[in-house]
């Protein structure tokens, strides 16, 4: 099997794959109609999943208007796999404009959002439940206390977070763990070798705190599969704007997959993986053939030297306060000549670095 391996999912006990499945284009409604796909369309990509031992299932009630939940619901019901899979959904956005209390994350939308994904998706429980944003005001010891609540009442085994500030997430699991409530154990972030922002805050925080983090378009939305060149005909009208600097980073990335013998897609999606603090990728797939070539991304080892290849072209300078921060500047400043470090190597257990 491709996704013969699992690991815990940050401070908890949960057995996860290193890639997970997202389906946001399960369905043709909504805000993702564009790129949605029929319930025939995507079952082959589901049992392709499946089949190749992944188990990490990823939704959310706003994807395709909820059709995404409904046809995932009934994909594991036609498999007979609820018990097998780690089921993923989350709450935030509106599915009501003229009700105020139908989007954000206040306790109110919360359970009704829960309740309501529930439904489509034909279970009693889903196993990981995440704030799919941060709304700005709803006060954090009401998600906690809710998250809490919903734990206890086992409509959810653990809860998390996603697209949040570093700060919201640190006081929400300081919150949970001061007050002995249910901790959270998963965040959701934006990450690959185009946007590497969540390593100056986000991931030592989820390495510290417990938060396993799972990356979203790990591929920067196809751009680093090299289906757009600078000036190609590849490249949509639409497409993010991309600086210099990204498109100089295809060059070293289309180098590395040619040395390995493999895609530079693959080599992207190995690379976000195998990142110290993150607990998996999430990968979309728009066929099941497509899904099979992500999947074998976890196939092979990138070299060390091809490593510090990619590190080096993707790499971000710290900005502001974050530059006192760095090997260079302590060891200028706060212990010059000397060697500090945190602990001998064996003196305390090593982080994992997933």
């Amino acid at each position: 099997m491709a996704l013969d391996q699992y690991y815990l999912l940050g401070r908890s006990g949960l057995r996860v794959s290193r890639l997970a499945l997202g389906t946001m284009n399960f369905g043709t409604g909504g805000f993702h109609a564009a790129y949605g796909k029929t319930e025939a369309d995507v079952r082959p990509i589901f049992r392709k999943y499946l089949d190749e031992g992944g188990n990490f299932l990823d939704t959310a009630d706003f994807y395709t208007a909820g059709e995404s939940e409904t046809i995932l619901g009934k994909l594991i019901a036609e498999a007979k796999v609820r018990d097998r899979v780690v089921l993923t959904t989350k709450f935030t956005n509106s599915v009501d404009p003229a009700d105020p209390n139908a989007g954000g994350n206040g306790r109110k939308h919360m359970i009704r959002a829960l309740e309501a994904s529930l439904r489509r998706l034909g279970t009693d429980h889903v196993d990981v439940f995440l704030l799919h944003t941060w709304d700005r005001i709803t006060p954090v010891e009401e998600v906690v206390r809710t998250f809490d609540d919903l734990v206890r009442a086992g409509k959810i085994r653990y809860p998390g977070l996603s697209d949040v500030p570093s700060w919201y997430a640190a006081r929400a699991q300081t919150l949970a763990e001061s007050h002995a409530l249910a901790p959270m154990v998963n965040l959701q972030l934006p990450y690959s070798l185009v946007q590497r922002d969540i390593e100056t805050e986000h991931v030592p925080m989820g390495q510290t705190l417990g938060l396993g983090i799972t990356a979203w378009s790990p591929l920067a939305g196809g751009f680093l599969t090299g289906k757009y060149r600078d000036g190609g005909a590849g490249r949509l009208s639409d497409a993010p704007t991309w600086t210099d600097r990204d498109w100089q980073l295809l060059k070293p990335l289309e180098e590395v997959a040619n040395a390995l013998g493999v895609t530079m897609a693959q080599v992207a999606l190995n690379w976000v993986a195998t990142q110290p603090g993150i607990a998996a990728a999430i990968v979309g797939a728009s066929s099941a053939d497509q899904l099979g070539r992500s999947m074998a991304a976890l196939d092979f080892e990138i070299p060390a030297e091809l490593r510090a290849t990619l590190d080096e072209a993707s790499a971000i300078q710290p900005a502001s306060v974050y530059r006192m921060f760095t090997p260079a500047y302590q060891n200028w400043i706060v212990s010059p000549g000397l060697k500090v470090g945190d602990k001998p190597a064996g003196y305390a257990p090593p982080v994992r670095n997933w």
